[in-house]
Formats: C-alpha cells, structure tokens, sequence
C-alpha cells in the first residue's frame, strides 16, 4: 500500500531517522506469499496486488488497534515494511535496493468482513484496509542492520499463541522488484514505507487481546487491541 500525506519521518534527513515517526504513503502489496493467498483460497497472482493506506492508519508502539465501528471480524497480518531513502520514478530492479534507507515491522489491520463484501461487490477496499490505526508500525532499523532482508523470519503471538511465523525468502515478489513495479506507476519519494505482505497464519482479534509481533533478531512490538467506539 501507499499513502502520502506525511513523511514517513519526522526528521528532514532519511539517514538520521533512527527515531522516526512512519505516518503515510503506504504502498500495501496483497497476497505476495503464496500460503496467505491459498489460505483465503484466492489465486497466486502473476503480478502485485496494489492498494494504498491512508496517514490516519499509522499508529505507534503504546497506542491501541481500535476496530472500526462496522468492523465484525478484524484480522491481523505481519509484514516486513521498506522505507524509501532516495525518491525516484520507473527504478530498474537493478538499483532499486539503493532507494532503500531501513525497514521496520509492520502490520496490516484488515476489516475482513468488509473486505469480502468489497470483493463480492468489486469495490475498492478502503474501508476495509485503511482506516485509523490499521497500520502500526516499530521503531526504524537502518539498511546497515538487515544485510539480507530476503531471509528474515516475521512472527505474530495473540495473547502469548504463536498464529504467524513466515520466512520473506518466500515472498513471490522480491523487494527490488516491487520498488520498481511500484515506481512505474506512483513515484516513490523520501520516506515512503511499503508493506510487502504477510505469510500465513491470519486470524481474528477482539477487544482487549495482546498482539506481540518480531523479526527474529531486529525487533519486537506489542499492541492492544481497543475499540473505536
């Protein structure tokens, strides 16, 4: 997903974002490992499944997920999120990895029920995946720290039970292709954060549970899951 609105960071230098705020242009990519999309029973695409975050959706570590009002059944889904370093429009996979500043862990709050009714109906999925507090986001990790992002292992408990533990050397889509897929179509700018999917393992969340999520090594984080109402 992507969303633009706010940087990314709140600081002007995207190399000093050690303690940055992620706010926005969030370019989502839907079913880039081939167990999510089976588990849903939907196809594996042949190519990334786009839709983008509103700056509302960030929230940071020690302020709840609220479910949305019309929100029935909302899933968690883990993912490993890119922030963009160096803008650029049409990046050849090539160099694309040079547009990398860091990552950080991040997850896709997603209103599962509005979701496949915006499906059935072929209707964008806004509702379903961007409103507030839909995507929290950890602490930044500089590029220096993740010598080799295509072999992290992202994990998510609910109230202490493992539910997603997935490797993004399974990821259909590898980073440099997506940057470059991505900036052909919406130019990427200093501080954009691309999620790039989730594995398997997606399940239901209500009021008052505890989401603990990592990648092995990097990071942790832990949010509480509230109502909006």
């Amino acid at each position: 997903a992507v969303s633009r609105g706010a940087s990314v960071c709140t600081l002007c230098s995207v190399p000093n974002i050690s303690h940055a705020h992620f706010l926005t242009v969030v370019p989502y990519v839907e079913k880039n490992y081939a167990d999510h999309a089976k588990e849903l029973y939907n196809a594996v695409p042949t190519e990334p499944v786009l839709f983008l975050k509103t700056p509302s959706a960030y929230v940071k570590e020690g302020s709840p997920i609220l479910v949305p009002r019309y929100c029935s059944n909302l899933h968690h889904e883990v993912e490993l999120g890119v922030v963009v370093g160096k803008a650029g429009t049409a990046i050849p996979q090539s160099s694309a990895m040079e547009h990398v500043a860091g990552y950080a862990l991040c997850l896709d709050m997603t209103a599962r029920d509005v979701q496949d009714e915006c499906k059935s109906k072929g209707l964008p999925w806004t509702l379903a995946k961007a409103f507030n507090t839909s995507c929290p986001v950890s602490e930044f990790i500089p590029k220096h720290d993740v010598p080799h992002p295509d072999q992290l292992t992202l994990w998510l408990k609910v109230n202490d039970v493992l539910k997603q533990q997935g490797s993004t050397a399974h990821m259909i889509f590898s980073i440099p292709y997506l940057i470059s897929y991505i900036s052909e179509v919406i130019s990427l700018e200093e501080g954009d954060l691309i999620l790039t999917g989730t594995p398997r393992g997606v399940s239901a969340v209500q009021e008052h549970d505890e989401l603990q999520a990592g990648i092995d090594g990097l990071v942790t984080m832990t949010f509480k899951i509230g109502k909006n109402w």
